[in-house]
């Protein structure tokens, strides 16, 4: 069986940044990578792809021809790629019997919630070539600065993984940026571990633009906490350390911590049971590494609750 990650996230989350140093990393662990692009839109590649949808079909002619703008032209190479699935599968062979597989898909949003087709073509690769991925779902860490934005980005992530039904993985990226747009409200394991979001409210009601929005907010902080789904880990795809342990974590989702093991299914069962060493010490480590703790705010939060 052969393992891999399916790199999804909306325009920005660093998705082409992500592949680029996951590929690099992986190579220096020891394990043969093969990067799939699968963005028509992405025409400067920091990567050596082994697979590139380009070959089969062109965003910017698809626009032209068909009259097009961006989103619809996507919509349109992906459903051509769908329809195509016997090219992808046909490049993928040669690269099966030792290669760990990263798929660089495009940021338009709609196709992972939305749209079937990037889902099909994902399932019938699953079924066809026997492999194992995980959806490694990126959203920008700038956004937990914005209470509102931060909501939408728990709603994206869940509808994400509803409708992918894969193995997933939500990473707040670009970690070493977070504080660039302003001091967070919260310890950042508030924002990772998708604790109670009736604090979140009570930020996001503070704002006069948001005060009006207060009753839908609620429904959807609600919505969002019965499922209890949605986590994220915090990476710096610079750190080695960080992209080490997120590794760690992906490879416990997608079952390649099993491969090669010859053991009882007692074993598998304490592996999987294990501790994935990703706790509140790790995101405290994290915190402390790139977040200033500036007591002056934290007085100045104090008095304005008294």
């Amino acid at each position: 069986m052969v393992f891999g990650q399916v790199v999804i996230g909306p325009p920005g989350s660093g998705k082409t940044t992500y592949c680029n140093g996951m590929s690099q990393f992986l190579q220096l662990i020891g394990r043969k990578v093969a990067v799939i692009n699968l963005d028509p839109a992405n025409d400067a590649l920091p990567y050596e792809c082994a697979v590139n949808i380009e070959d089969l079909i062109k965003l910017s002619d698809v626009m032209v021809e068909h009259s097009l703008g961006p989103n619809g032209g996507l919509v349109y190479c992906m459903d051509y790629l769908e329809k195509n699935i016997d090219w992808l599968e046909s490049k993928l062979k040669p690269l099966l019997k030792d290669h760990y597989l990263l798929f660089d898909f495009p940021g338009q949003v709609e196709l992972f919630f939305l749209h079937d087709n990037a889902k099909n073509m994902v399932m019938e690769l699953i079924k066809k070539l026997d492999l194992r991925l995980t959806a490694v779902h990126l959203v920008d860490a700038h956004l937990c600065s914005d209470p509102g934005k931060y909501v939408s980005a728990l709603l994206l992530s869940l509808s994400t993984m509803l409708h992918l039904e894969l193995p997933h993985v939500n990473v707040l990226s670009k970690i070493d940026l977070i504080e660039s747009y302003g001091k967070l409200a919260f310890n950042l394991d508030f924002y990772t571990d998708v604790q109670d979001l009736s604090y979140l409210q009570n930020e996001i009601s503070q704002d006069p633009r948001s005060a009006k929005y207060r009753k839908l907010t609620k429904e959807l902080c609600e919505v969002i906490e019965d499922y209890g789904l949605v986590n994220f880990a915090p990476l710096d795809i610079q750190d080695k350390e960080s992209v080490g342990n997120l590794v760690k974590l992906i490879d416990k989702s997608n079952g390649y911590i099993f491969a090669g093991i010859d053991a009882s299914a007692i074993e598998f069962s304490k592996i999987a049971v294990g501790p994935v060493d990703w706790d509140y010490y790790r995101v405290a480590a994290v915190q402390e590494k790139y977040i200033k703790d500036d007591e002056d705010f934290d007085m100045t939060k104090d008095s304005e609750t008294k």
